[in-house]
C-alpha cells in the first residue's frame, strides 16, 4: 500500500511517499480502508521532534482517521466489517501513546487498530467530517464543556481562533449560546470567524486584544462588571498576563496547550483579587467523540474544512499549517 512516512526529524523533506506492506490485523484488531485523515500541528511536532517524547522513526503520522472496516481478526467482532468508523487514536489501556506517534497513523491506505478504538459513524456524517474531530474538536469539546462548563450568555475570549482548535472553540461556544470574542491575525480570517458566528473579532497584530476587550465590555472590576467570563488561551508565551487582565470577577482561564511557549508569567494579584480559576484540559475521551458525531448528525455542528488534499500532497498540508494559511481543518484522502 502507499503511505507517507516521516523518516527524519527536521523539515518537510523528511516526509516520503513510499510503498509499504499492508498491515495485518492481530486477533483483537480490525483492518480499515482509510477514507480521510486530517493534518494537525501535532504531526508537525512529531516531524520536528518533541522534547521529552521519544518517537521511533520512520513513523506514519496522522491521528485523526476515518474509514471502512474491511476485515476483522480472529477474536474481533466481525459485525464491524463493512461499517464506517472513526478511530479514537489514543491508547487507553496500559500502554501509553497515540496513533500517528507511537503507532502507525492515517497517512496510508489502510491501518490495523484495536476493536476497542472504533466508533461507528452515524448516517449523515461524512468521512471528512468525522476525520476532522479528535485532536481539534475533541480537545475543544472537553476544554469548553467538560472542564470549562461554558454556559449560555457568558462572554468568551478565544485566542488563536482561526486554527483547528480555535475554530472548534468558536463553533462550540456559539452552540452553547455564549458571546464570542475571536482573535486572529488577518482580515480574511477575521471575516471567516464572523461567518461562523463570532460576535466580535480582533486583529491582535494591529491591536492588543486586552484593549479590544476593554472597549467592548469595559475594564474588569472587582465589583463584577466588565471583561469576559471565560478566556481560552492555548497560545501561552507572553499572553497569559494580558489574558488575566481581560477576565472578570470569578472568571475562568482555560488552557489545553502553549503553542508559543510554556514558561508563562502569572500575576498572582489578579489571580486572588479577581478570584480567577485556571483550568487545564488534556485531550478528550472516547465518549466526547461520540457526542461530537451526534452533534454533526443532528446538524448542530459542522466542522470547518479548509481544503482536501491527496496523499502525495501531505507535505503541502503541513506547509499550509506552518505558514498559517489555513482556516479550520486540512484533510487528506489516501
Amino acid at each position: 500500500m502507499r503511505a507517507v512516512l516521516t523518516v527524519a526529524h527536521g523539515g518537510r523533506e523528511g516526509l516520503q511517499l513510499q510503498d509499504v506492506p499492508s498491515p495485518k490485523p492481530a486477533d483483537d484488531e480490525v483492518l480499515i480502508q482509510i477514507a480521510a485523515t486530517s493534518v494537525n500541528y501535532h504531526d508537525i511536532f512529531t516531524r520536528r521532534g518533541m522534547p521529552g517524547v521519544r518517537i521511533t522513526l520512520p513513523v506514519i503520522a496522522g491521528s485523526d482517521i476515518a474509514g471502512t472496516v474491511v476485515a476483522a481478526g480472529a477474536a474481533a467482532d466481525r459485525s464491524w466489517v463493512g461499517k464506517r468508523v472513526l478511530i479514537d487514536p489514543v491508547l487507553r489501556g496500559q500502554r501509553f501513546g497515540m496513533l500517528g506517534e507511537t503507532l502507525p497513523g492515517g497517512r496510508a491506505e489502510q491501518i490495523a487498530v484495536a476493536e476497542a478504538m472504533l466508533i461507528e459513524i452515524p448516517p449523515g456524517v461524512t468521512f471528512e467530517q468525522a476525520a476532522s474531530l479528535p485532536l481539534a474538536y475533541g480537545t475543544a469539546y472537553r476544554m469548553l464543556i467538560t472542564r470549562g462548563r461554558v454556559t449560555a450568555g457568558e462572554r468568551v475570549l478565544i485566542l488563536g481562533a482561526s486554527g483547528g482548535v480555535g475554530v472548534a472553540c468558536v463553533q462550540i461556544a456559539k452552540m452553547l449560546g455564549a458571546e464570542v470574542v475571536a482573535c486572529s491575525s488577518s482580515e480574511s480570517k477575521l471575516q471567516r470567524l464572523r461567518e461562523i458566528g463570532a460576535d466580535h473579532v480582533v486583529d491582535y497584530v494591529k491591536r492588543p486584544f486586552l484593549d479590544a476587550v476593554k472597549e467592548i465590555y469595559g475594564k474588569p472590576r472587582i465589583t463584577g462588571s466588565g471583561g469576559v467570563h471565560v478566556a481560552v488561551n492555548f497560545t501561552g508565551g507572553d499572553t497569559l498576563l494580558p489574558t488575566q487582565k481581560c477576565v472578570t470577577l470569578g472568571g475562568r482561564i482555560l488552557c489545553c496547550g502553549a503553542t508559543a511557549g510554556f514558561n508563562l508569567q502569572l500575576d498572582a494579584r489578579y489571580w486572588w483579587t479577581f478570584e480567577q480559576t485556571l483550568i487545564g484540559s488534556d485531550g478528550w475521551l472516547k465518549e466526547d467523540l461520540s457526542s461530537l458525531l451526534n452533534l454533526i448528525a443532528t446538524q448542530r455542528l459542522n466542522p470547518v474544512i479548509d481544503r482536501l488534499l491527496r496523499l502525495e500532497e501531505t507535505a503541502e498540508g503541513e506547509r499550509l499549517l506552518e505558514d498559517r494559511e489555513v482556516f479550520g481543518k486540512v484533510l487528506i484522502r489516501p
